[in-house]
């Protein structure tokens, strides 16, 4: 059974035209919080234990979790001023307590294979895996450089015909992650990812499952025809 911690404290800014003053992982989605299907996923995953990290009025996360019967145990790390992505992690971590454990973008939803990329994860002994997504003409995302499976570089965000993405799951060797001196506030990306690739024995897996980020306003309306299927 796995871990794992929920970004969740993201406050939706390029999604205001069309969803209400919440978390971004509370914007509804046909019908439902978009943090609902994420949980579904780890628990068909087989995760038993889920950590949310919230911040922005994580009141309203923390009674919709109260009102919902999932079949995971389900804590909290509230940040109460911004910390950034790595910031958030560093936090929850506190609350976690397997060596591996997985970390979910809230904004994402990624329907990749969480055994397959724990069994590389632990056969290469990584300090971190990346589940990885192909994309074809896209300019939102960076491209992630792979030698087999070692990462060997993240590039930055401009217009590719093809590459792969960071999908925004990942694992991380807590202890290794623990020993690294990272300030309070931080970006995972920047400071960790692309500033330590050469340090850390960082992984990818790319997955060629559904992928949708909710960050912009036509992502959005196209998650809610998307999860209206069966």
């Amino acid at each position: 059974m796995y871990e794992a911690i929920i970004l969740a404290g993201g406050l939706g800014t390029r999604l205001r035209s069309v969803v209400a003053d919440v978390p971004k992982v509370m914007a509804t989605v046909a019908g439902k919080p978009f943090l609902h299907y994420i949980i579904k996923k780890l628990i068909d995953e087989k995760v038993a234990r889920i950590v949310l990290a919230v911040g922005y009025k994580h009141e309203i996360i923390q009674a919709f979790i109260a009102q919902s019967n999932y079949e995971a145990e389900i804590v909290f790390s509230v940040e109460h001023e911004p910390r950034g992505t790595g910031g958030a992690i560093k936090l929850a971590l506190e609350h976690a307590k397997q060596e591996n454990v997985f970390i979910i973008n809230g904004d994402s939803f990624f329907d990749c294979n969480f055994e397959r990329l724990m069994q590389g994860h632990l056969i290469h002994d990584a300090d971190i895996s990346l589940a990885l997504k192909p994309m074809q003409n896209f300019e939102r995302y960076g491209t992630v450089e792979l030698n087999e499976h070692r990462i060997i570089q993240f590039n930055e965000k401009k217009y590719c015909e093809d590459g792969l993405i960071n999908a925004g799951i990942y694992i991380l060797k807590r202890s290794i992650f623990n020993a690294l001196s990272l300030p309070k506030i931080f970006s995972m990306e920047k400071e960790v990812f692309e500033s330590l690739t050469a340090t850390l024995k960082l992984i990818g897996f790319p997955f060629t499952n559904y992928f949708i980020d909710i960050g912009i306003p036509e992502d959005f309306e196209k998650v809610q025809k998307d999860f209206k299927q069966p």
